[in-house]
């Protein structure tokens, strides 16, 4: 009889472990599959963030290469430099000048593509009168480069119809000459884009009699 009332206390307590146990191993399950959840949003979160600062990065990439590589800037034509073959001038009482001079003028292309361009013609003026013309053959610049072209031109006062403003710059020992000219052409980026591209020169050549030489070359 004692044996079966000790087998009769123990079965219960037996029963209330193993119940006891399944619900420590349920909350265990749900605790780890919580973390499990946590872990995967904090993965989504960063693969989301990660995602956004690529499309940020390229955003970035496409604007500085449209406003940089892709942007077509208008190219510089300029006088660089000029001497003088033959220099002929007059006196303050027979005002006149021939002039025979080389000249040097470049083509600037800051684009990150080529410019071709077509031949064209430099007017240099004295006064508001016209006194030579050179020509300048077509060519094409490189890109983020300068073409360098050599013109000869023969200038006169022949055509002046007033000396009064050239003896007053012979006295002087100054004379003010005007280059001007359009140059048209085609910008080619990435061998696919195209776009027409003209440009203007408009430089003022500051001759000193004295010394026969180009003083100074001021271009717009």
């Amino acid at each position: 009889m004692a044996d079966r009332r000790n087998d009769q206390q123990v079965h219960p307590l037996s029963q209330n472990y193993n119940h006891d146990a399944v619900s420590n191993f349920k909350r265990d399950e749900e605790s780890a599959s919580r973390e499990s959840d946590e872990i995967r949003r904090k993965k989504r979160i960063r693969y989301l963030a990660y995602f956004a600062a690529f499309v940020v990065f390229q955003t970035g990439i496409i604007v500085l290469f449209s406003l940089t590589v892709m942007k077509i800037k208008t190219p510089k034509f300029r006088v660089r430099s000029a001497t003088f073959e033959t220099f002929n001038v007059g006196t303050a009482t027979n005002a006149s000048f021939n002039f025979r001079m080389n000249a040097e003028v470049g083509v600037k292309n800051n684009n990150f593509g080529t410019y071709k361009f077509q031949n064209s013609t430099i007017s240099f003026f004295y006064d508001g009168t016209p006194i030579g013309e050179a020509m300048v053959p077509d060519s094409k610049s490189g890109w983020l480069s300068t073409k360098k072209l050599n013109v000869a031109v023969d200038l006169s006062s022949n055509n002046l119809t007033s000396n009064s403003q050239l003896e007053n710059d012979l006295n002087s020992g100054v004379l003010k000459l005007n280059a001007q000219s359009k140059l048209s052409g085609k910008v080619t980026l990435t061998f696919m884009f195209k776009k027409k591209k003209s440009t203007n020169m408009d430089c003022t050549i500051t001759v000193g009699f004295a010394e026969r030489v180009v003083r100074d070359i001021n271009c717009k």
